[in-house]
């Protein structure tokens, strides 16, 4: 998959908010990093589910290692 040319209608207050948050100065640029965000967030999201799974990590070590007072 690549790039592909695509006209499309933004809200631009929210794309104008969103480049603010993302450090973007083109709509483009916004555009692009506000997609890979929502990718992003969602392999986060697999990856907790994943470390969450009874047996895989060990939550309160890891606290412990980090100076937590679990």
């Amino acid at each position: 998959m690549g790039m592909a040319k695509t006209s499309i209608n933004v809200d631009r207050d929210i794309a104008d908010q969103a480049a603010a948050i993302l450090g973007t100065t083109t709509l483009r640029e916004t555009v692009h990093a506000s997609l890979l965000e929502i990718v992003n967030a969602k392999r986060r999201l697999e990856l907790v589910a994943l470390l969450s799974e009874e047996g895989r990590f060990d939550f309160e070590a890891a606290e412990l290692a980090w100076g937590g007072d679990a």
